[in-house]
């Protein structure tokens, strides 16, 4: 879930320097044998931090090394996530790692973050176990499907939270969320939901069922969206559901966002052509780039021919190292093309990244090159989130 970070002024702690060093250090290394020596040292220092719970000295660090334009960003931000979903200092014997399977959904209601009962966390346990995870492992799921805000936040929430998952799968039990003051999940056209888990298995062995030479990715994912997608279906009623392959938590959380931009905009033209009568041929759909000081992101106006508003739109953010020398928009028209949406338009104007003073909602480009919110005909509004994304 690497995204472009804020720049900060000022300096940085003695202990964020030290991080900047060492991963800085790493990302200059010609040989495995000076990585090594880096590596635990860097390691050590980011096991320190996550213990002390000190967030600050880890984004301190960060922040100076992508201000820099520096390697070692990298470096430093993959060891960061490595130390924080493997539950380091757990266990002496055991490599621990929290994983996440996404679920893409979209719905005309609302799409639940629920509680899973023992029976489905068992039948989840049989079928993660089955087609995902390697033999010999050790299982914990959370008994709770979250959503974007309910995860962790913050590399140091997200390392306490593995440490509690990888104990309970050591000790072969799974794991109860407390849901009491969790926070309230926003209600959008297609969102994202988390099942969490933690696996555990004896130094040195394999995680994943495509570690194992009669096992791939390919084969995991399409048993799990068949097995595991049977027993999650019925917890969202009304909904349509994608499925990402469970593994590492960063890496899972990061295919989700990638996957979740073609999969809004497939959910959006199907919602409008369910909504209002509108087979994709009749939709015209409107691109353009949004910025800061830089291109954040696109947003996509839907509207039909003959109308200057727009009905809904999407936003497909820029995730990573993309940039704009990358032809998002080319990518972008290709959904919608698929889609078979009848006329797609491309603004090379660049927008500011503004939003609805009443309810914070995206503004989004119209065919007459202006910004405006998207608004569904009234008759059709009763049962649609109020936020569209």
């Amino acid at each position: 879930m690497k995204r472009p970070r804020i720049k900060r002024r000022g300096g940085i702690g003695r202990l964020a320097e030290q991080l900047v060093w060492l991963s800085s250090g790493l990302a200059e290394s010609g040989c495995r044998v000076e990585d090594r020596y880096w590596e635990e040292r860097l390691t050590g220092a980011i096991d320190s931090v996550l213990g002390n719970d000190d967030e600050d000295t880890l984004n301190g660090a960060l922040d100076r090394l992508f201000g820099s334009e520096s390697p070692g960003y990298d470096e430093l931000a993959d060891h960061i996530e490595s130390r924080a979903e493997s539950a380091a200092g757990i266990a002496t014997d055991h490599d621990i790692l929290l994983i996440a399977a996404p679920i893409l959904a979209w719905s005309r209601f609302s799409i639940p973050a629920t509680s899973l009962s023992a029976s489905t966390l068992a039948n989840l346990r049989v079928h993660l176990q089955a087609h995902v995870l390697a033999s010999n492992t050790q299982l914990a799921i959370a008994d709770f499907l979250f959503s974007p805000d309910q995860l962790p936040q913050g590399y140091c929430a997200t390392a306490g939270f593995a440490g509690l998952a990888g104990r309970a799968a050591i000790s072969g039990q799974d794991l109860h969320i407390d849901t009491a003051g969790m926070p309230e999940t926003s209600q959008f056209l297609s969102d994202t939901r988390y099942l969490l888990a933690a696996v555990a298995v004896r130094k040195g062995e394999a995680l994943f069922r495509w570690q194992e030479q009669d096992g791939s990715r390919e084969q995991a994912l399409t048993q799990w969206r068949s097995q595991g997608g049977a027993c999650l279906a019925p917890l969202m009623p009304g909904c349509v559901l994608e499925f990402v392959l469970p593994e590492a938590y960063f890496s899972a959380s990061r295919a989700a966002d990638k996957a979740s931009r073609p999969y809004s905009i497939r959910a959006s033209v199907a919602f409008l052509g369910a909504a209002l009568d509108a087979p994709a041929p009749k939709l015209l759909a409107v691109i353009a780039p949004f910025r800061d000081d830089e291109i954040e992101e696109y947003r996509i106006g839907f509207t039909m021919h003959g109308r200057e508003d727009v009905l809904h739109g999407v936003v497909w953010p820029l995730l990573g190292a993309e940039d704009e020398t990358i032809d998002v928009p080319a990518e972008i028209e290709a959904v919608l093309r698929e889609c078979g949406v009848g006329e797609v338009r491309y603004l090379d104007h660049r927008f500011p990244l503004e939003y609805c003073e009443d309810c914070g909602a995206p503004m989004y480009p119209s065919p007459e090159g202006e910004i405006m919110h998207a608004e569904m005909p009234e008759e059709q509004t009763e049962h649609v989130p109020r936020h569209l994304h």
